[in-house]
């Protein structure tokens, strides 16, 4: 399971590592709005696995579900390596990769979850432990991919990272269909889908509605990072390799943050990180928008600071959400990962249209500052008057479960 949490990780940050080849007139020569529109396919598809995850692990099990998402990582990895046989033929090529991110995003709400659920379930005396190393792990892969991509490139061979991608889950598949992979929900009935919840209607609380705009309002800003780092730095002068390389540290300052975070919570309390992060992170937005021409080495600084601001941010919503809003215990991490995906999808769509109305993306990055400031007034609607949650990574809820 801790492999598949690193695979993922690299599969899932393959396509934004590789954003400079999809824009370069050399090769797939997207704008900036087909770069964006590319990823449409991936939030609308990764929202709705989100949210039947669950139905689909108690009516089929977590086992068929995970093998599923890998089948759909494993496609969104193939039809990469399509395109690349026919990049110079825009339509084919774009059609594919819109297909790609569709699976990309399908594997993604089917796997990751399911990997939470295996690992909280395989380790139940240490599920904290073992939920934050498969994070760190699924962190460590997507801080990987940009290295892999600019290591590839430098031997004019980026679609080799596809390639060992595919290799990867290929294997992973292979492995985990001899393994049973069975959790309590499982069994529960002696049927694949263990017992469901009570039949009736959970009402959903109105301070969800806080949780969800928080939840969107993380995704918009991640994904600022995300996907229009390395495109902002190299509109400045800097060098590929030195874009890939801030894309890197984002993402590893995210999951070093998440350590850290979980490391030092006796004494510095869970609930003050979550106030204080948004503010860190409008900081480093102010600061992207403001760099100057060639800054490679700011640049750097800038984005893992954005990283570190990241950081805790979407863990720990999820667990003031199990928390705070019991009667949705057992659903609430796919409804938060959804709204977080419902901001991915604004934030790497958006820009694209913004910037060909006539914005730059350092102005963009300016307005995300605004963002971010929001994000932290919206923080203390989430967590004022609550104690630190037990844990940093949220619990994952087996299939089943029910709510309250």
């Amino acid at each position: 399971m801790y492999a598949a949490g690193l695979v993922q990780g690299v599969v899932l940050v393959t396509f934004p590592a590789a954003s400079t080849i999809f824009t370069s007139p050399a090769q797939y020569g997207l704008s900036s709005t087909q770069y964006g529109t590319m990823f449409l396919p991936q939030a609308v598809t990764a929202v709705t696995s989100a949210l039947l995850q669950g139905g689909l692990a108690e009516r089929f099990g977590a086992k068929r579900v995970y093998l599923a998402g890998l089948a759909a990582n494993l496609a969104a990895m193939l039809l990469l390596i399509a395109s690349w046989f026919v990049e110079t033929e825009q339509g084919v090529a774009y059609g594919l990769l819109l297909a790609a991110t569709g699976c990309l995003g399908a594997g993604f709400g089917l796997t990751v979850p399911s990997l939470n659920t295996f690992a909280a379930a395989f380790h139940p005396g240490a599920v904290d432990r073992s939920v934050l190393v498969l994070n760190s792990l699924l962190g460590l892969g997507t801080a990987l991919a940009p290295v892999f991509v600019a290591a590839f490139v430098g031997l004019g061979a980026w679609v080799a990272l596809p390639v060992l991608a595919a290799a990867a889950v290929v294997g992973l598949f292979a492995v985990s269909a001899r393994l049973p992979l069975r959790i309590a929900a499982d069994t529960a009935s002696g049927r694949p889908g263990g017992r469901g919840p009570a039949g009736r209607r959970v009402p959903v609380p109105p301070q969800f509605w806080v949780f969800a705009g928080f939840a969107v309002l993380y995704g918009f800003c991640e994904t600022m990072n995300g996907n229009w780092s390395q495109l902002d730095l190299t509109s400045l002068k800097v060098s590929a390799p030195m874009a890939s390389l801030a894309l890197t540290v984002f993402w590893a300052m995210v999951t070093l943050g998440r350590v850290l975070f979980a490391a030092v919570a006796r004494w510095f309390p869970s609930r003050l990180a979550y106030h204080v992060l948004p503010f860190v992170l409008a900081a480093a937005f102010a600061l992207i928008s403001a760099l100057p021409s060639g800054a490679g080495g700011l640049g750097i600084v800038a984005f893992g600071l954005a990283g570190f601001g990241c950081s805790a941010l979407l863990p720990l919503t999820i667990s003031f959400g199990q928390e705070k809003l019991v009667s949705l215990a057992a659903v609430i991490s796919g409804l938060l990962i959804a709204c977080y995906e419902v901001g991915y999808g604004l934030a790497a769509f958006g820009v694209g249209p913004l910037r060909r109305a006539g914005l730059s993306l350092p102005e963009l990055f300016g307005a995300s500052a605004v963002v971010a400031v929001v994000l932290g007034v919206l923080s203390f609607g989430v967590a004022h008057g609550r104690p630190s949650p037990r844990s940093l990574h949220p619990r994952p809820q087996p299939a089943g479960s029910r709510p309250g």
